[in-house]
């Protein structure tokens, strides 16, 4: 081997280590990725989902799912992982490009405290858990006698803006309340021996007013659905070169959130209910507001929550489309600032940061390499620009858009089973040659791995496809000449594999949660 040619090859693996570091800030998804939000978990969202249901007998359904309350330990009681009754939480979709909600599911939650007491030494005392025996039996539900806690919600569907258009409430299909029972979290076996079965008996089919055709809900605890080697990552990308680099080896290390539950708002609505006119594309992404105002009352009555009182407008502390944009794209002082923002004000507010991404440049200074040495040249970067901020043309682009952040699906694309699902979404169909342009970016599935995808985009990976010719429309600047690494960009991943992470064959796909006890 030459000098030259041995230079050539340290480079790429520096580049390559360099590349992987550049997402890892990110690559939790969501998990603690501003500061703000990091001391209010309750309204944290660490995943969003957006897909055609690929559930047998679902043709033409759109499920959405916006996960909360990230790095659940099963373990975490007394009081587990209630959702905070003083929280709007959020789904938000976009049906004519313009980044403004048209459609808005609003989701509220209150705990019931039932007062459980026992008879002790003549009085009845309150007991101090959420349970007082065995939630068993074929018909064990959530308002179970023995559960001293009974966590419900309601879910309205707001056409137009989400703060002045009009709402209705989504009704049970079967009795016709506005009110749901949410199953409390894995406790344990002991407590409840069947959780799949007692879980299951939450899902409920809806009737969603201007809708034909009913949907379904679910709201509850699911074993965390993402995959990511996270401590390694965070760790300055504590693992040999050889191992991130090599594509035999995208299973090579352990999952780091494979223990880790969160918390579930999951819906499947007919895709008629979602769309508007011939356009077939929708947007969509997650958000979790607060009240203005918060006064912590020194003398909480018994029974009550919480010791603070809350009023004032709703304020946006959360927001969720795209995975990994606030970690990885957005700098530091910027965070809390996109929490709080609408898509409709992203290109004043955020455009640099997609255009010129700083991480690429930073890493090529920290690990010594020369500038231009990691970064793909084509200025603009206008392969991110489509990928997070308008679509690509003829996938999930709308025919009028206003360029936004948030996850972009074409309803009109079918869905495809689980197990002909392509992991690394619409890149690796390109490089398959396949059929399944229903994955990420064009919005995403469970099965996506985003992690090695974003690792591709961030390398430049979608101008090797672009080619020479601009085939996929990403502009001249942006092909296989500006990529630093060449085809070797589709090699990288971060040694998890997302497609084995197991999951559920039909709503709410997420799988079980991972019980306090075994």
């Amino acid at each position: 081997m030459s000098p030259t040619d041995a230079g050539r090859r340290l480079l790429l693996s520096s580049a390559c280590l360099a590349i992987a570091a550049a997402c890892g800030s990110a690559l939790a998804s969501s998990h603690r990725e501003a500061p703000s939000i990091t001391t209010t978990p309750k309204v944290d969202a660490t995943d969003f989902y957006l897909f055609k249901s690929y559930e047998a007998g679902r043709d033409g359904y759109v499920t959405m799912i916006a996960n909360y309350l990230p790095l659940q330990d099963p373990y975490g009681g007394p009081n587990y992982f209630a959702l905070d009754p003083n929280a709007l939480y959020e789904i938000h979709i976009d049906n004519n490009g313009d980044a403004k909600e048209d459609i808005t599911f609003q989701f509220r939650f209150k705990n019931n405290f039932k007062g459980i007491t026992l008879p002790i030494g003549g009085k009845n005392v309150a007991i101090p858990l959420v349970q007082a025996g065995q939630v068993a039996g074929a018909n064990a539900v959530a308002n179970s006698a023995v559960l001293n806690v009974n966590e419900q919600f309601s879910v309205s569907i707001v056409r137009g803006d989400r703060r002045a258009g009009t709402s209705a409430a989504i009704t049970n299909a079967t009795g016709g309340s506005a009110t749901f029972d949410k199953p409390v979290d894995n406790i344990g076996v002991k407590t409840i021996p069947d959780y799949a079965g007692y879980a299951a008996r939450h899902v409920y089919n809806v009737a969603i007013p201007g809708c034909a055709q009913p949907g379904k809900v679910f709201v509850g605890q699911r074993k965390d659905p993402f995959a990511v080697n996270l401590g390694t990552i965070f760790d300055l990308v504590n693992a040999p070169v050889s191992v991130i680099t090599d594509p035999s080896l995208i299973n090579a290390a352990p999952n780091t959130i494979d223990n880790k539950n969160v918390t579930t708002l999951a819906l499947e609505v007919h895709q008629s209910c979602l769309t508007a006119g011939s356009e077939t594309v929708i947007g969509g992404w997650t958000t979790a507001s607060l009240r203005q105002g918060s006064l912590l009352d020194p003398s909480p009555r018994k029974g009550h929550q919480t010791a603070a009182r809350s009023g004032g407008a709703w304020t946006q502390v959360s927001r969720l489309g795209m995975p990994l944009v606030n970690e990885v794209v957005i700098g530091l002082p910027d965070k809390d600032r996109f929490n709080a923002s609408k898509p409709v004000n992203d290109g004043a507010n955020f455009a640099d940061y997609v255009t010129n991404p700083t991480l690429p440049r930073l890493l090529e200074i920290a690990l010594g390499l020369p500038e231009g040495g990691l970064a793909p040249k084509n200025a603009g970067r206008n392969d991110l620009v489509t990928t997070f901020l308008t679509g690509i043309a003829g996938v999930n682009k709308p025919a009028n858009v206003v360029a936004s952040e948030m996850l972009r699906l074409n309803t009109a694309i079918p869905a495809v089973a689980f197990a002909q699902q392509n992991r690394l979404g619409i890149v690796g169909n390109l490089l398959a040659k396949g059929s399944d342009n229903a994955g990420f970016p064009n919005g995403r599935r469970p099965k996506d791995d985003v992690v090695d995808i974003a690792l591709v985009a961030v390398a430049g990976g979608l101008c090797v496809a672009n080619g020479d010719n601009n085939a996929l429309g990403f502009g001249a600047e942006c092909r296989p000449s500006a990529v630093p690494l060449g085809n070797a960009v589709f090699g990288l991943h971060d040694a998890v594999d997302q497609a084995v992470v197991p999951l559920l064959p039909g709503f709410p796909y997420l799988n079980t949660p991972l019980p306090g006890s075994r």
